[in-house]
């Protein structure tokens, strides 16, 4: 895994823009269906957020940095895992768990939560876990192995507040003072947003078809087993809270589809990680999970749709 701390991705500045613009894009489109009811109604009945909360944002940074100490990657690609599992839940999560007949309005609610608690989560849990896993391959005389990475977290928050928090507080405005507009460009943002981020990640997979053709069998399987972890880790706590059928769809669907574009805009932000750095390894483990949870989150379901819940088992 070594060798891809050296690849170098087809990611330009203006290619860093213009997924920034694509997230916001998103973002904007979620918070047109989010209201500000929708808070007061998961605190009335705050288990299956607590639930999902807890999912997102201690349980899969912590399995995460036991899966890292188990299989021991090269320290840029266990920084690449950490940083993943401490993004928000991803965009087109709400899309995935209506599709999945899950409570949908939970998913939007957790979406809303999380994307909020990301502006300070993200960048403590990053800086938390990678440092304690860096200590401890420095204990493990593998300090050569070490990539030299601060992080302000100011910087971050505020970087993160950019790209989510603020559209979301857009969508949730125009929403509340537009509600004509909003049933108008509600369903062509959402899936406008949606296939234009598709096609954003096909246009960087062929913009990086050689690395990919020739590295990808090094993080595939690594990949696969972390976001396999991340879904059932949020499924199985679901149903040890006892929550409804619809509900730990959600949830699971929730900690299974991060926010690996966000992870990529920070990535290759070089006011948090100097451009000298190689960050290759981290930069696979962004992209390929940006392809993958879409697929496994896309499987899931499917097969979830075809099977309606019961409420209560």
């Amino acid at each position: 895994m070594k060798v891809l701390d050296q690849v170098i991705l087809n990611f330009s500045q203006e290619g860093l823009f213009a997924l920034n613009i694509v997230i916001a894009l998103i973002m904007f489109g979620v918070a047109l269906d989010i209201r500000w009811g929708h808070f007061l109604d998961l605190l009335k009945n705050p288990k299956s957020l607590v639930a999902g909360v807890v999912a997102q944002f201690l349980l899969l940074p912590s399995l995460t940095f036991l899966l890292v100490l188990a299989i021991r990657p090269t320290p840029t690609v266990a920084l690449g895992m950490i940083l993943v599992a401490s993004c928000p839940g991803g965009n087109v999560s709400n899309f995935m768990s209506y599709l999945a007949k899950g409570n949908t309005a939970l998913s939007v609610g957790l979406t809303a939560v999380s994307t909020s608690l990301a502006v300070i989560m993200t960048p403590l849990n990053f800086t938390m876990w990678g440092k304690l896993y860096l200590n401890i391959l420095e204990r493990n005389d593998a300090s050569a192995y070490l990539v030299p990475i601060e992080l302000d977290l100011m910087d971050v928050a505020f970087t993160v507040f950019l790209l989510l928090g603020l559209p979301v507080l857009l969508g949730m405005l125009c929403r509340n003072y537009f509600p004509r507009l909003t049933a108008k460009i509600t369903k062509p943002i959402r899936t406008g947003s949606i296939i234009i981020f598709i096609s954003y990640i096909v246009i960087l997979l062929g913009a990086n078809f050689e690395p990919f053709k020739n590295y990808i069998h090094h993080i595939f399987l690594v990949v696969l087993l972390h976001n396999g972890l991340a879904l059932l880790g949020g499924y199985l706590l679901a149903r040890f809270m006892k929550l409804p059928v619809t509900d730990r769809r959600s949830v699971t669907i929730e900690t299974g589809i991060q926010n690996s574009g966000l992870a990529l805009v920070l990535i290759f932000n070089p006011r948090i990680f100097p451009p000298e750095l190689q960050l290759g390894g981290m930069a696979f483990i962004a992209a390929w999970w940006g392809v993958w949870h879409i697929v496994s989150g896309l499987t899931l379901a499917s097969l979830w749709s075809r099977k309606a819940p019961h409420l209560n088992r």
